[in-house]
C-alpha cells in the first residue's frame, strides 16, 4: 500500500512540471515556471524510482503517466482556458479507465 501512495505522489508531481513549464511562458514568471519543472521533474522521477520497488515497472510507469496527462489535462483547462472538448474529455477518460484496470489487474 505504501508504494501505491508514493506512486500517487509521483503523479503529482508529474502534473507539476509541464504548469511550471506553462508558467514560464509567462515573462513575470520565466525563472520560478522553470524552477518549478526542474524540482517536480526530478521529485517525481525519484518518487517513481522508489514505487518501482514494489509496483511491477509497466504498471508504475502507466499509472504514473496517467496521472501526469489527466492531471496536466485537467489544470489546462481549469487555469488556462483550454478547450473542454468532448474528445478530449473521452480521450482523458480511457486514459484514466486503462489506469484503474492496470490497478485492479
Amino acid at each position: 500500500m505504501k508504494a501505491w501512495i508514493i506512486l500517487l505522489l509521483a503523479g503529482c508531481f508529474e502534473i507539476g512540471w509541464p504548469l511550471g513549464l506553462r508558467l514560464a511562458q509567462s515573462g513575470a514568471w520565466r525563472l520560478a515556471g522553470m524552477a518549478t519543472a526542474v524540482v517536480c521533474m526530478a521529485v517525481s522521477g525519484y518518487l517513481l524510482f522508489l514505487a518501482q520497488r514494489h509496483i511491477p515497472m509497466g504498471t508504475a510507469y502507466a499509472v504514473w503517466t496517467g496521472i501526469g496527462a489527466a492531471g496536466a489535462f485537467i489544470s489546462g483547462v481549469l487555469f488556462f482556458g483550454e478547450p473542454l472538448q468532448f474528445m478530449r474529455v473521452a480521450a482523458v477518460a480511457l486514459i484514466v479507465t486503462g489506469v484503474i484496470l492496470l490497478k485492479m489487474a
